[in-house]
Parts: structure tokens; C-alpha cells; sequence
């Protein structure tokens, strides 16, 4: 696999207007919370929820995605940790709400993509994920390398 870095390399090449980058950097978040919440509302097998309640399709993702963090940075993956679970936090917060987690994700997931490509249309350029579909597992560890850089964290 190529090194973290050869792949934030190649996604910041098509983020480098400061509106599409704004616009990742609020959209991504929102996309991944989004996701994850339908994700959560698919029906689980009864031998899931016999291992434990909160094992679900979204949480079994978050794990696989963390995993495939933990082998692409170990310092981004510990950071995508506590962002794993706000998510979790926010998602589970969202199915008490008294209309149903499928609408709020759905309307989140659709607004936030729009926002995407606006910021890409703005940049002129295709989204990275038409070149190679890991892309969109890159956006949010782009984003947060992005914090990690202000920050002065080498990853």
C-alpha cells in the first residue's frame, strides 16, 4: 500500500482552492456522520445483537476503517479514533430524536455531497474518487491531517 503521505499528496491536488477546501473540510465530517447513521438503521443479524447492542454495519465499518487507518498511519489512526466516537456519540444521540435517523442522514448525506461538488466545481476538478474509490476513505484523513499540520503533530 502506498504511504499515507503519497495519498494526501495526490488528494490535496485536487483541493487546492480555499473554498473547495472549506468546503471538504466541513462536508467530509458531515458525510462520514451521515453515513455512518444509515449504516446504523441497517436491519443486523440477531447473532450481532446477541455479541453486544452496539455492534451494527456502522460500527463494524468504523472498526474495519480504523484498521485500515492503523496500516496506512498509526498517528492518524489514534486521532480517528476520538472522532470515531463523536460520531458513534452524535448517531446514537440522532436515533433518539423523534423523527427517524434514516431522513436525518439522508438529507445530511445529500446536502453535504452537494456542498462537495460545489467546492469542486469551484476548483475546476473532478473529485479524487473518480481516479480511485480509497479516495473517499482518504478525505477524512485528509482533513484531519490537516489539523495534525496546524497543530504541529507529525504523522
Amino acid at each position: 500500500m502506498p504511504h499515507v503521505h503519497i495519498w494526501l499528496d495526490e488528494y490535496a491536488k485536487d483541493h487546492q482552492h480555499p473554498v473547495n477546501q472549506r468546503a471538504h473540510k466541513i462536508c467530509v465530517p458531515l458525510i462520514v456522520v451521515s453515513l455512518i447513521g444509515l449504516m446504523w438503521c441497517i436491519p443486523v443479524p440477531e447473532e450481532f445483537t446477541r455479541i453486544s447492542p452496539a455492534l451494527n454495519w456502522a460500527t463494524a465499518f468504523l472498526l474495519a476503517s480504523v484498521v485500515y487507518y492503523l496500516i496506512m498511519s498509526v498517528p492518524l489512526a489514534l486521532g480517528m479514533l476520538p472522532m470515531v466516537l463523536i460520531t458513534v456519540v452524535i448517531v446514537n444521540w440522532a436515533d433518539q430524536l423523534t423523527w427517524p435517523l434514516w431522513l436525518t442522514s439522508g438529507i445530511v448525506f445529500v446536502l453535504a455531497w452537494a456542498g462537495q461538488f460545489y467546492g469542486h466545481m469551484v476548483e475546476g476538478r473532478r473529485p479524487a474518487f473518480f481516479r480511485d474509490l480509497q479516495f473517499l476513505m482518504i478525505g477524512p484523513l485528509w482533513v484531519l491531517a490537516s489539523l495534525y499540520r496546524r497543530l504541529g503533530i507529525r504523522y
